[in-house]
Formats: C-alpha cells, structure tokens, sequence
C-alpha cells in the first residue's frame, strides 16, 4: 500500500484512521484512559490558580454576582464541549480544532484556528510559569519565616531565572511522554482539589462564627447573573470566568494517545467541566461569605490585593499551621498546568506538520517516548523567550498580554462550535439528538463566544482597559490581541508559500480518502 501526502523526518511513519481520513501521527497510543484524560483536562485549567487571580478581579466587575459569572461563563464552555465530543467521535485526531476546522471550512480558516490556539497556549505558559514562580518563593518564605526569602520574587533577575528553569522542568516532563505526565498529575491535582475542599469548608464554617469583618449570610441571588449592574461589566466578568474554564480541551488534544480515542476524550472532558464549575462555585461561595465584597481589608473587591486572593485568605482561613497548604496548593496548581498545557500545543503543531500546513520538521516523533519532541522543545523555547522579552520590555505590557487571551480563547473555540454545526449540518434532521448536540448547542455557543470576541474587541481599544496603556490612542490590551491575530496571517502567508498544497486543499479537506499505513 501507498500512503499519500507522506512527510519526511517523522521517527514512525504517519498513517490515517480509515474512520475520519486522518493520519496517525506516530504517538504512543492507549496510554491513557479515561480518568487519567479527565485529570489532564483538569490540571491543564488549574483550578486554584485560576480562582486566587480571577476571584477579586471578577468582584470588581460584578460585585456580589461573582457565583453567577461563573456559572454563565460555564454554559458557553459546555456548549462547546458537545462540539468536540461530537467532533472527535467523528475525526479522532490530535490537530483537534486546527484538523476539524479546516474540514469544514478550508485550509485558511482551519490554519488560523490553529495559530489561535498556539498563541493562547504560548500565553498561558508563560503566565503560569510567572505564576509559579511566584507561589514557589511565597511559600519558601513561609516555611522559613523569612522576609526576605519571599521578596526574591521581586528580583527581576532571580524571577526570570527561576521561571525559566520551571520551564526547562515542565518541558523535560511533557517530552518523557503521557505515562510520565498522568503520575506527575493524580499527585499535583488530588493535592489541590483536596486542599482548595478543605479551604471552602473552613470558609463556610468560620462565615457562620467568627468570620471577616464583611462577612455575608448565603443569598440565592448570588446565582443571578442578571443583576449585574450593567451590560459591559457582565462582559467583563464573562470574559474573566472563560479564561478560568479554559484548558479543558486538552483532553481532546490527547485523543491518539487515549484507549477508546473515538468516544473516551469527550467523555473525560465532560467529566473535568463537572468537577471544575463544581470547585468553583462552592470556593466562590465559601470564599464571598466568609470575607464579603469589601473594598478595604480581606474584602474580595480591595483591589491591593484582588490580583492573589487565596494568599490573602489563608492564614485568617485554615490558620498559620493549615495555610501553608494553600501555598503549596498554588503552586502545584501551577506547576502541574505548566506541565499539561505542552500536550495541547506540541500535540496541534505536531498536526499542522503532519498536514503540511507547518514546517516537516516538527514532525519528528520521539522513538522512545513516542511524543512530538521537536514540538514540545520548540514550544518551551518559545515561551521563555516570550516571558523574558515581555518581562524586561514592561510588566504592564505582559499583564496586557495576558488580559488578551480572552480574544484567543473566543477566536478559536468559536470556530470549532462553528465547524461542529457545519460538519454536521446534513444530520440535523436525523434525529433530535444530532439535532441538538451536533448542531444547536454548538452553534449557540459559537454565537455567545463570537459576541463576546466583538464585545471584548471593542472594550479593549480604550486605553483604559488592562493596564491603562496605550499606542496611539488606542489601548494596549487591544494592540496586542489584534496584533498576536494578524501575525498569524503574516507567517499563513509565507506557508502559502512553502507548502501551496494544503493550501489549495490538496492534503486535507472533508473528504481525504482514508489512508493506511504499508504492510
């Protein structure tokens, strides 16, 4: 047998499941089952990370409508998550929505899908390695009494050198191979998930007793996210929930590499959004009535200390001994997302390669790990060199970049809810469930995700949103996002050139014949 469309460089040769016309990629299949997916979805969002930075940024914008943010910024999520499963139970293949859109819609719109998630991820990195970094030095302080252990964190110098050698860490994990990654994560995510329990019920319990100065009885309306005072702060904190729900598809993007690829990873990654709107409304609540709103003290709106709230939290929560816990919970919350968010842009770069939509280089599978090595160096290499540009260019600059990644977030699950309800659009007759799951709901969500991309575009081009920066007038945040989207059509434009195949829809299309691999 002949295999069409073949690319050089890769360690085990690329073959095509018969089912979706797409081509293996040479990764070490069936090395993860259904929990150890969901566990990766769930350690790719971060849980406790995500909820000490955006828990008092989200009360600045809605106040005591916290709660009801993030369950409305779940739904969208959901929405979308029917469209991957039901994708993936049709194309089974690691390029996940890179693969999928250009199925359905072509090669340039599938492309630029891609390099949206790319940049989310390359954002992300960096950001949790800051992260990490950060928590990694607290904590040190905190075990050793010492001041001046913890304020090594401010030393631009030490900071960098540290985040990097993070980096270097997480990269020499990822590259070892999904069976090195799932131990690393039952350890990191069981440790976290059991902390931040810990921390809700001592919340709660010290709420009823002897709780913050503006602690607050539990009220139904908290889950109302229609009482926002008003449309444009309810799309602020919308925004700010999707970044906390973001990652879950990392789960898909380990489909090769999953027994059961056709149906397990959709099943993992509604198992992790179950376990994660779960955790955060019950910290969200906990945490809303033991400390308040306030805007002074350990109130969740004192903007001194919205940008690390658990931090705040922990001492007066669990106590000096228990409170280190939450330290250590950060920062394996971190640590452990660090880690797993390899797996969605080494395993989409690895695709792309594969369909010559990038260089063949990053085709090369490691013979002994059997994973994307070249792709998963390459990324890691990519984002310190990111971090430490944008931390020694301004920190106002990299915490624009990061107030950014709603726009990437929306750009490209939006198109995979899109690609969903149009891959599908001929089964929507066939019965109310293909109806609904392949069609409705990911078009709703592709709606809601579209608007709040347009919402967002808008808001950002204000100088003051983000860090209160601008470029000509026009806000920073907004600088950046637009930016990071067009330069993703200058670098489509010079593959247009070196591969004019995939281009002209020549190696992948909604009818790539099934290929095999030679006998």
């Amino acid at each position: 047998m002949v295999q069409l469309h073949n690319r050089p460089g890769v360690d085990e040769a690329p073959g095509v499941q018969a089912s979706g016309g797409v081509r293996s990629k040479g990764l070490n299949s069936n090395s993860v089952g259904l929990l150890g997916n969901a566990v990766i979805g769930v350690s790719t969002v971060a849980p406790v990370y995500c909820l000490t930075t955006t828990l008092g940024t989200t009360v600045a914008a809605v106040g005591l409508r916290m709660p009801a943010l993030f369950l409305a910024g779940f739904l969208p999520m959901m929405l979308v998550a029917f469209a991957y499963r039901e994708l993936n139970k049709a194309i089974p293949d690691s390029g996940t929505s890179f693969t999928w859109t250009v199925k359905a819609f072509g090669p340039k719109v599938g492309w630029m899908c891609g390099w949206g998630l790319v940049i989310a991820t390359i954002i992300v990195l960096s950001n949790l390695a800051g992260v990490a970094t950060e928590y990694l030095y607290l904590l040190l302080g905190e075990i050793t009494r010492s001041d001046s252990v913890a304020a090594l964190n401010g030393d631009r110098l030490v900071h960098v050198v540290t985040c990097l050698a993070l980096i270097a860490v997480a990269t020499l994990i990822s590259y070892r191979g999904m069976t090195a990654t799932k131990g690393v994560q039952y350890a990191l995510v069981g440790l976290q998930l059991a902390v931040l329990g810990l921390f809700g019920v001592m919340a709660i319990a010290k709420s009823a007793g002897h709780g913050a100065a503006g602690s607050l009885h539990f009220s139904w309306s908290w889950l109302d996210p229609f009482r926002a005072s008003s449309f444009t702060s309810f799309v602020a904190g919308l925004s700010l929930s999707l970044f906390m729900y973001w990652g879950w598809d990392a789960c898909l993007s380990a489909n090769e590499e999953t027994g059961g690829s056709e149906k397990t990873p959709g099943r993992a990654a509604m198992l992790a959004m179950a376990v994660l709107v779960g955790s955060y409304l019950f910290t969200a609540v906990a945490v809303q009535m033991y400390a308040g709103v306030g805007t002074t003290g350990t109130g969740l709106g004192n903007p001194e200390t919205s940008s690390n709230v658990l931090a705040v939290l922990a001492g007066p929560v669990m106590g000096t001994g228990l409170g280190v816990l939450l330290f250590v919970a950060v920062l394996a919350s971190a640590s452990a997302s660090l880690q797993t968010t390899f797996i969605p842009v080494s395993r989409t770069v690895l695709a792309m390669s594969v369909y010559e939509a990038l260089p063949a280089s990053f085709t090369a599978v490691n013979e002994r790990y059997k994973t994307p090595g070249r792709a998963i160096v390459t990324a890691g290499v990519g984002t310190g060199a990111f971090y430490t540009v944008m931390t020694l260019v301004s920190s106002h600059v990299l915490a624009d970049t990061i107030a950014a990644l709603t726009l990437m977030i929306c750009f490209y699950y939006s198109l995979t809810a899109f690609a969903c309800a149009w891959y599908f659009r001929h089964d929507f007759r066939a019965s109310v469930r293909d109806a609904l799951l392949k069609c409705v709901f990911p078009l709703i969500g592709g709606l809601t995700l579209a608007a709040i991309f347009g919402k967002s575009l808008v808001d950002m081009a204000d100088p003051a949103y983000g860090s209160g920066s601008s470029v000509f007038g026009v806000g920073s945040v907004f600088v950046v996002g637009a930016g990071l989207l067009a330069l993703g059509l200058v670098v489509m434009a010079v593959m247009t050139r070196r591969s004019p195949a995939f281009f002209r829809g020549e190696v992948l299309t909604r009818d790539t014949p099934a290929l095999v691999i030679p006998d």
